[in-house]
């Protein structure tokens, strides 16, 4: 591997070490570690939002779609998060006025600590799913890039995110998310050129591509498939910790919305840049103009296609950039994912069900040693056991087939109720489950989340009727901090 290419990898993670020591000197209570003392600007917001979101899939994953059969509908896979986050604007002030630090948090104080610890265990198992999947995803790509072995790979990566993560909790991981996000977006446009020159330009691309590939819907499956994307991603980010805490961090309620719109304009601007760079190489292989390297690449697995065309292709200070911005886009994504997963055990699980009345610091401790004990079970995942990687990252969705209407109605409906949120959470989850493992029938082209979501109301609503609330309020019940 060319040394300037490794020589700017190396950089990159030791400034994010560098800010992860930086970030350990501004904590100093459980509410700094967890959401950053509630102080993130519209910008940090934004970066922050953006980077979380957009990880190995909405990188690499939409260069392979868009080199594959999705074409340049494969920007939708960015699109609709921009959307999310726009549809997400009347609720981030009610968001950021809850002052909780996690979303089970919220179902404890709003409903009974059946929903709080429900919804804690059920979030936590996605969160060390996601953890272990960005962990492999971070060193595939640092694999192919610095010509690594995987293990090594992967001790690396485990060691830089765990460190920098729990030296300084959310400010650490916000700080880096946004230089991650800038890494991320600029690295894959200075590729652009050199893509669109190798493969003769823009129109050369459109002569040389199945037009089905130029189509925004035909490849992902219509409108339907879309509207399924959103909806899945407005769930999903509303629930997932991994999201939501940034809400919860934001300066202000005005800050909060401010954030998500700069946010969905980031995705927006984002969602073709990868596309194009899918489109280029697709034109490249008709043409015959890859290297026989890039081509070996796009055999074994086309998402590592990319870096093989930028050593090939492009000055190796370029390709150093494009690197560090594709591995800070699954970086970005792991390092919130073990915060989140950290956070929901020390806030809601140790302290509510282990050890009742835990002081600030003792919390603080257990989220800290929490983090370095998913990061070793991720990396010995990630190392062993692929299948576990899909049955743990199958419970992303399911924390939302449950839990996303309960929480999203606790802020608009004073007859929101516990039993509501114990029949929601738990109908949603199981109707959701038994439709993925096909126990139910699917609707077809429909995705799974759409009819559980739908059920998961019907029972929310019906039960907070007939079970409905002592108190008819949307304050939350007091808790010692």
């Amino acid at each position: 591997m060319n040394l300037t290419i490794t020589l700017i990898v190396v950089l990159y993670m030791l400034m994010m070490l560098a800010i992860g020591y930086y970030s350990s000197k501004k904590i100093s209570t459980n509410t700094d570690f967890m959401v950053a003392g509630r102080r993130l600007g519209p910008l940090l917001m934004a970066g922050t939002l953006a980077a979380t979101e957009i990880g190995g899939g909405s990188s690499l994953g939409v260069v392979a779609n868009a080199y594959g059969s999705w074409g340049m509908s494969a920007s939708w896979y960015i699109i609709a998060m921009g959307i999310a986050f726009m549809i997400l604007i009347p609720l981030a002030p009610k968001f950021r006025a809850s002052s909780v630090k996690t979303v089970p948090e919220y179902f404890r104080r709003r409903y009974d600590k059946f929903s709080g610890g429900f919804s804690a265990i059920i979030m936590m198992m996605a969160l060390v799913g996601l953890t272990a999947g960005q962990f492999k995803a971070s060193a595939s790509i640092l694999e192919v890039m610095l010509g690594l072995d995987y293990t090594t790979s992967l001790i690396i990566v485990t060691i830089v995110i765990t460190v920098y993560a729990v030296m300084g909790g959310l400010w650490s991981v916000t700080l880096t998310d946004f230089i991650q996000v800038f890494l991320i977006v600029i690295g894959m446009i200075i590729a652009i050129p050199f893509a669109l020159n190798l493969a003769g330009g823009w129109s050369t691309i459109k002569q040389t591509v199945p037009a089905e590939h130029l189509s925004l819907t035909k490849g992902i499956g219509g409108w339907g498939q879309i509207a399924g994307f959103v909806i899945m991603y407005v769930a999903t980010f509303s629930v997932g910790q991994e999201a939501v805490s940034r809400y919860y961090a934001a300066r202000d309620g005005k800050a909060a919305v401010q954030g998500s719109i700069l946010a969905a304009i980031v995705n927006f601007i984002f969602a073709f840049i990868p596309v194009i760079l899918g489109l280029a190489m697709l034109s490249l292989f008709n043409q015959n103009l890859l290297d026989a390297n890039v081509i070996d690449a796009l055999k074994n697995n086309s998402r590592y296609a990319l870096p093989a065309l930028a050593v090939a292709t492009m000055p190796a200070v370029v390709t150093g950039i494009l690197f560090a911005g594709i591995i800070s886009a699954t970086m970005s994504s792991a390092d919130s994912d073990l915060l989140g997963a950290g956070s929901i055990f020390g806030n809601d699980l140790y302290k509510i069900f282990i050890r009742k009345g835990a002081k600030d610091k003792e919390v603080m401790l257990v989220t800290k040693i929490t983090m370095v004990v998913v990061s070793l079970f991720s990396l010995v995942t990630a190392l062993y056991a692929n299948n576990i990687l899909t049955l743990l990252a199958f419970s992303f969705t399911l924390r939302a087939a449950g839990t996303f209407v309960p929480y999203v109605m606790g802020h608009f409906w004073k007859k929101s109720s516990s039993a509501g949120s114990i029949a929601s959470i738990l109908i949603g989850s199981i109707v959701f489950f038994l439709m993925d493992k096909k126990i139910l029938p699917s609707i077809p082209k429909v995705n799974n989340i759409i009819p559980a979501l739908l059920i998961s109301l019907v029972a929310f609503y019906a039960f907070s009727l007939i079970f409905p609330p002592k108190e008819q309020t949307f304050d939350l019940m007091y808790e010692e901090d």
